[in-house]
């Protein structure tokens, strides 16, 4: 028995050996980050399980979206292919799966697993502050947000001027 098991939602998307080379890379950047921010106790260990467990939660999908990620991607992305070709080259990746820092980084590792998209808009906000933004986005198009429980729903769709621009 492997110390990181393959999810079985991942069974037939990547094998094994690749889903633990990008857990131990994205354990190993953590790290590196957050005893750059001062956390002494950073360990890559630790990392490694808080950041399987939250795969494991996510059952493949967006932690914040819901949308279900594309775990082919992982490993995949080349950063000199990124600033080549910019945001035509990082569009192709938007569902591939991240690893997002609850925290500041300076605590006990907790992580969420998101799109690179919803990661980057997200960025280093909190949970409570990247939805206030949202909110804001909707609302300015048009939409009426209603708050029900965690999740928020539309009840209409775009109206006023910001809904013929197109």
């Amino acid at each position: 028995m492997r110390k990181y098991e393959l999810p079985s939602f991942l069974s037939k998307r990547v094998s094994h050996e690749v889903y633990e080379h990008w857990l131990r890379r994205r354990a190993q950047s953590h790290v590196k980050r957050d005893r750059r921010r001062g956390n002494k106790e950073a360990i890559g260990e630790l990392y490694r399980i808080a950041i399987h467990e939250a795969v494991l939660k996510s059952d493949g999908c967006d932690a914040y979206t819901g949308e279900e990620l594309n775990w082919r991607l992982i490993s995949q992305f080349n950063n000199y292919e990124a600033q080549e070709h910019g945001r035509h080259y990082k569009r192709k990746f938007a569902l591939l799966p991240t690893v997002d820092h609850v925290g500041d980084g300076k605590g006990r590792p907790d992580f969420k697993i998101c799109a690179l998209r919803t990661n980057d808009a997200k960025n280093d906000l909190a949970l409570f502050e990247f939805v206030s933004i949202c909110r804001a986005v909707l609302e300015h198009l048009g939409y009426v947000v209603k708050q029900g429980g965690k999740r928020i729903r539309l009840r209409s769709g775009p109206t006023g001027p910001a809904a013929s621009r197109g």
